[in-house]
């Protein structure tokens, strides 16, 4: 009974000011529906806000977390099925021989080390919480079972009882953590141009010298190597590079005196959407924001003393070793002047309409194997953070949610491992702060930029200290932004990572911060939304007259928008494409970044520089005019530039209209605070904030936040795609809080009660 009994006098005092509603003018709540769920000990009141937003009272911690399992899964049970059998690996049940591969990487994943460790590494209770999660979870499955979601009438199947370990699953993990494939990448062009251009053109920051490891042959490094965890990333984008951004913001800044935290994590745009938000009250809870529909807690949001936000750091937590086989035994590789056996796992994959497939997993010292290559007598194996205990995503939030105060707040970081992450900080006593969080490994004498070889000459080193990581306390400057980019203070001595997002977010954030004080709420909606293009004051000057008025802004109803962002996109190429053999060019694929081209600009003959303007500036004219029209004042950024939503499921008409939602005109691109980046080819909005918060220190009750389509994946709920229409227009709602608050805003009342 360690939770019941963990209760503090302030804690139970909250709980019942929480429950009793005394505060403020009594609000008449509406009916409640009545709902018997198995394992909860006593009632549990759920009010669900005008959107869609459950706040969950609970006079236990054990109910606290049954009743959250169970309320996230009325309102997402398709999405978590599939994150389970995603995570578990048993897609190919449901979908079919095309996911085998995917299972068989989500196997290799598989943390098969020390449960003991890894339960405690989150939260010393964690291993409650998250069963009485699973417990919720399952008594919302029980219930449904004549009444399932119409995505599981549309698949033919149903939904099975979860375990506490399928919270533990790491493939979300794996992809927040993903350095192999850029590896693979640098290897080939290394392979093409040779390590000191390949530095040139693709430079790690902070700069370090490109070495072939010894003993590295480049020859067959390709995507060969990581075409199952393509496959098993199939419809999740695998890059690192989707962005996010968040700052805090001290009391000296702004209007009220008290500190504002905003936060709008990036990935990718989807129906139904990535994040949920919940409100979560009992022993020792009182926390609000959103976090992952499978999983407990809150990644994003704050409680009634600390608000917390985060964006992706780049810490390196992948290698790529390649290990020599053994040409008289395959399953033999050389480490450490011997031969050592692969561990080999054996399993069956069920798949849907055929017999099951029987697969082998192979594991060498460093990790799983992604791929043989027997020709050649290689294998390659991935080492990363995943394999240790403590490193499924997010799970370290059941810790952070419940810090209040700095201290607290970096004991809990201790326990932050996957994803690696920049973590700010307010607090209501006026405090703010950053942490870098996150398990780095230690290299000596290598850099981590490029495969190696796996005889035991690269290995890491152990972890370095959490307390070693970069932070800040109550800077002078009073903000601190974070955006992806190279968070590195001047003179940091140790080597976390080389691989970051450009700058130009930041800056344009770190601009308008320093720009003046009094900022509002209000103010930090308008930055969330900035359209500025830092990159596009820049460049437009090569652009002559036409763009002479411009202000560099990326409306969605912007010509000038329209034209620079395709001119762009053409001219790269033709930069890119003079220095570069077509291989090579290939092997770089995206990663050419804006600030090179404009370096190139800057330095070409003016002759070359405006012939290679003109040309692209001609093929955009002609591409948008084939797109839209001949008449340009029609043209504009938002007509090419659309967010869609189209459901997974969507693969008829019967089916698209039910479950998809169309598109909306987006403003913004990658490099603009309202990060609206694309990574489709067509100029369609992939990635950015499908959620934003904005948490007011001053009074909880005026932070705000935005969601896309809305909380429920069930088309026929009313909050499937409510709150499309205010995130496309950039408008917020309440992040209400009080009790006094959710009650005003109340639309559905639950009563969980225990069953009989």
């Amino acid at each position: 009974m360690y939770l019941d009994m963990n209760l503090t006098v302030r804690g139970l005092l909250q709980l019942a000011l929480c429950l009793s509603g005394c505060a403020g003018p009594a609000v008449r709540l509406p009916p409640a529906q009545e709902v018997a769920v198995p394992g909860l000990e006593q009632p549990v009141e759920v009010l669900r806000d005008r959107w869609g937003i459950p706040h969950v009272y609970a006079r236990t911690t054990r109910d606290l977390f049954r009743a959250q399992g169970y309320v996230v899964a009325q309102d997402r049970l398709w999405q978590m099925e599939m994150w389970r059998r995603t995570g578990e690996g048993t897609l190919a049940e449901v979908l079919g021989p095309s996911a085998i591969r995917r299972d068989r990487f989500a196997r290799l994943m598989k943390y098969r080390g020390d449960m003991d460790a890894e339960w405690a590494s989150y939260a010393p209770d964690a291993k409650e919480i998250i069963s009485a999660f699973v417990e919720g979870v399952n008594a919302a499955i029980a219930a449904r079972r004549d009444t399932l979601p119409v995505e599981f009438k549309v698949m033919g199947f149903a939904p099975e009882p979860w375990t506490p370990e399928v919270c533990l699953t790491r493939m979300a993990g794996y992809i927040m953590t993903r350095n192999a494939a850029s590896e693979v990448a640098r290897a080939q062009l290394v392979r093409e141009i040779g390590a000191q251009a390949s530095g040139e053109v693709w430079p790690p920051d902070p700069p370090v010298a490109i070495e072939v490891p010894r003993g590295l042959d480049l020859a067959g490094i390709d995507e060969a190597i990581l075409a199952d965890a393509r496959a098993a990333g199939a419809a999740i984008d695998l890059r690192r590079d989707e962005g996010s951004n968040n700052w805090t913001v001290s009391g000296a800044l702004t209007k009220s005196g008290k500190p504002i935290l905003a936060n709008d994590p990036h990935r990718t745009i989807a129906i139904p959407s990535l994040r949920y938000l919940t409100h979560l009250v009992g022993p020792g809870w009182n926390v609000i924001g959103a976090g992952e529909p499978a999983l407990p807690g809150v990644a994003a949001g704050h409680n009634d003393r600390v608000a917390f936000g985060f964006t992706i750091v780049g810490i390196d937590q992948q290698d790529l070793y390649v290990e020599e086989l053994n040409p008289a035994d395959p399953l033999e590789y050389r480490h450490r002047g011997a031969w050592r056996k692969m561990q080999v796992v054996r399993e069956e994959i069920r798949v849907k309409g055929r017999a099951p497939e029987r697969v082998e997993l192979h594991f060498t010292v460093h990790g799983p194997v992604l791929h043989e290559d027997r020709p050649r007598g290689r294998a390659y194996s991935l080492r990363w953070v995943g394999t240790e205990p403590g490193t499924a995503g997010y799970l370290a939030c059941l810790s952070l949610n419940r810090a209040r105060s700095w201290d607290e707040f970096l004991k809990a970081l201790d326990r932050w491992k996957v994803p690696s992450e920049n973590l700010v900080y307010a607090d209501v006593d006026g405090n703010i702060g950053w942490m870098a969080a996150g398990l780095t490994p230690v290299r000596k004498g290598w850099s981590g930029l490029l495969p190696v070889p796996g005889q035991g000459d690269y290995e890491w080193q152990g972890w370095l200290p959490m307390s070693e990581l970069p932070r800040l306390f109550n800077p002078p400057k009073g903000y601190v932004a974070t955006a992806n980019h190279n968070i590195l203070p001047a003179g940091y001595p140790h080597a976390i990572g080389h691989e970051w997002a450009s700058d130009w977010r930041f800056r344009r954030i770190d601009e308008v911060l320093r720009s003046r004080k009094g900022f509002t709420v209000e103010d930090f909606q308008a930055l969330q939304h900035d359209e500025v293009s830092l990159p596009a004051r820049r460049l437009t000057p090569f652009l002559g007259s036409d763009f002479a008025a411009w202000d560099g802004k990326l409306h969605r109803d912007s010509k000038e928008a329209a034209l620079f962002e395709v001119w762009l996109r053409k001219l790269t190429p033709k930069v890119w494409g003079k220095r570069l053999p077509p291989a090579a060019l290939r092997a770089l694929g995206t990663r050419t970044p804006v600030e090179l081209t404009i370096a190139w600009l800057d330095a070409a003959p003016e002759e070359e520089r405006g012939r290679l303007v003109r040309e692209a500036l001609a093929e955009a004219r002609a591409e948008i005019r084939a797109k839209l029209g001949p008449d340009d004042s029609r043209w504009s950024w938002g007509a090419l530039h659309q967010a869609s939503f189209l459901h997974p499921l969507g693969k008829n008409e019967d089916l698209r209209k039910r479950f998809d939602r169309g598109s909306v005109p987006r403003g913004g691109d990658g490099n603009t605070v309202n990060n609206t980046s694309s990574t489709s080819g067509d100029l369609r909005q992939t990635h950015g904030a499908s959620f934003r918060m904005i948490a007011d220190v001053s009074d909880w009750d005026r932070s705000v936040a935005t969601s896309v389509p809305g909380q429920s994946g069930d088309p026929a709920s009313p909050h499937y795609d409510d709150l499309l229409p205010l995130w496309a227009e950039g408008r917020y709602f309440p992040l209400v809080f009080s009790r006094a608050a959710v009650e005003r805003e109340t639309r559905e009342r639950l009563l969980l009660k225990p069953a009989r």
